[in-house]
């Protein structure tokens, strides 16, 4: 059977090589190195120990993923021809080494063992050169994913393989997102080689401005001081909540239960609405606080009731997105948006068992009525129930309305149940002209009453200025400010 020895180089210093790699080296078989570029070749030389690299490889390649995948690719081959083969990487095998990774993930399929020889990782001088404890919380991030990845504020940070410029500029991007631009962080380059090794404390701005970058540069941030904290993460917020609810806390937090506090997601959900509607980004941010506020209080209050935790909510929400999106996530192919929707649609109705068509309207919750009125429509005519354009809904407002005047003049009887009803056709109507036209009622209705109050303060404004109260002023006075106020908007 071939067998590939993978043996790690240490972190630069000669002297951080392990008796283990040494031996390896001078085994006399085939050395291979993913790259040359490191201070420990140098022994290599100097004891003309033969060894190939892959360097090559990343002068050629589009990519890391391409690079990688063809050192595996081709050391697998070397082995099957030379049956013994030492593979040699920088620092540790196991820490942030991705050939390494596919190599072990590949060996059942292809019949070659393989052996772990250990070396030093970067990541012991890096935390001696910044006097970090790993005790105390310590998070990897590989700097070429650093798009898939995340900081964690309350522990320290190492973020490895900063080769280049391009790279940093990427991580100083990501980084500042959180930490904001004059965060102080430690740029260690050569860490642990001796009389190379430099550390540089510096704001996240300035991090691509950097001529010092190079293959060896890593990145150390420390955590966010838990005192003077500026910024917060998840986990800040659940440790509030759990002292706000805890034995110790807020007496108001602790009786609270989901009952109690339900109408705050419906007035929490209208505000965010408002602040989009309003274009006001500072108070979007603000009220989708409040929004994220209500998850995790509810959460917390299920958690302490043993039905589920914010982990589960977490967990359900990640579940059903991968679920609903086998596009993305799995094989399925879509053409469009509306293929996007059809398709949420049908998973979500087959899981909740959901078979007739009626019980697809009733599955709709008791939102506010336009809105609901709004969901049925578009659910109705899923299925074809609908008119062919716009003119057959304009049509049924025009007729809704005479049934609701036929109504009136009916009702001087007493029978307001039967204009009230002639009334809610009509509401339903109208919701139908705007799903036609894709706008939505809820938002321009809302817009509507904005324009009232805008154009009622002006009418309130100028009675002031000459010293009238609306309530004392006549109907047609009144309505002349109110044209006013009309001719006043729309300058």
């Amino acid at each position: 059977m071939s067998k590939i020895y993978i043996i790690g180089l240490g972190p630069g210093d000669i002297n951080s090589l392990s008796l283990g790699a040494v031996k390896r080296l001078q085994s006399g078989e085939l050395n291979v190195l993913r790259t040359e570029v490191h201070p420990t070749v140098e022994y290599l030389k100097e004891n003309k120990i033969p060894y190939t690299s892959y360097d090559f490889v990343y002068e050629n390649g589009e990519d890391f993923s391409e690079v990688y995948n063809f050192i595996v690719s081709d050391l697998l081959e070397k082995a099957k021809k030379y049956n013994f083969i030492n593979y040699f990487v920088p620092g540790s095998p196991l820490v942030a080494e991705k050939t390494v990774d596919l190599l072990l993930k590949k060996r059942e399929n292809q019949n070659i063992e393989m052996e772990i020889i250990p070396g030093m990782s970067f990541i012991d001088p890096i935390i001696v050169a910044v006097g970090h404890d790993p005790i105390n919380g310590l998070k990897i991030i590989d700097g070429l994913n650093i798009k898939g990845q995340y900081v964690d504020i309350n522990i320290g940070n190492v973020i490895t393989q900063v080769y280049n410029k391009r790279i940093a500029s990427q991580v100083k991007l990501e980084l500042s997102e959180v930490y904001g631009d004059d965060y102080e962080i430690c740029v260690i380059n050569s860490a642990g080689v001796p009389y190379k090794e430099q550390i540089f404390k510096i704001p996240i701005y300035k991090l691509d401005r950097m001529e010092e970058i190079s293959y060896l540069t890593s990145i150390y941030i420390p955590k966010v001081d838990k005192i003077n904290k500026k910024i917060y993460d998840m986990s800040d917020l659940l440790t509030i909540m759990g002292t706000l609810r805890g034995d110790e806390g807020c007496p108001w937090d602790i009786e609270q239960t989901h009952k109690s506090i339900r109408e705050c997601v419906v007035e929490e959900a209208y505000e965010v609405v408002n602040a989009i509607d309003e274009d006001d980004m500072e108070n979007l941010c603000e009220e989708l606080g409040d929004i994220l506020l209500q998850v995790v209080f509810h959460s917390d209050i299920a958690k302490d009731e043993g039905y589920f935790n914010i982990w589960d909510v977490i967990t359900g929400i990640c579940n059903k997105l991968i679920f609903r999106h086998p596009h993305v996530f799995g094989e399925k192919k879509v053409e469009n948006c509306d293929e996007v929707v059809y398709n949420w649609n049908e998973m979500k109705f087959k899981k909740r068992n959901i078979e007739s068509y009626t019980d697809r309207l009733k599955e709709i919750p008791h939102l506010p009525s336009l809105m609901r009125s709004f969901k049925i429509q578009e659910r109705a005519a899923d299925i074809g129930f609908d008119w062919d354009d716009v003119s057959g809904a304009i049509d049924k407002v025009d007729e809704e309305y005479h049934e609701v005047i036929e109504a009136l003049n009916v009702s001087k009887g007493g029978d307001m149940g039967k204009v009230e009803s002639e009334l809610g056709d009509l509401l339903f109507a109208v919701v139908n002209v705007c799903r036609f036209l894709d706008i939505n009622p809820e938002i321009a209705l809302n817009k509507t009453i904005n324009k009232f109050i805008e154009r009622f303060d002006f009418m309130e404004k100028k009675s002031k200025e000459n010293n009238k109260d609306l309530k004392d002023m006549t109907l047609e006075e009144m309505d002349m400010l109110w044209n006013r106020a009309k001719i006043h908007k729309n300058k």
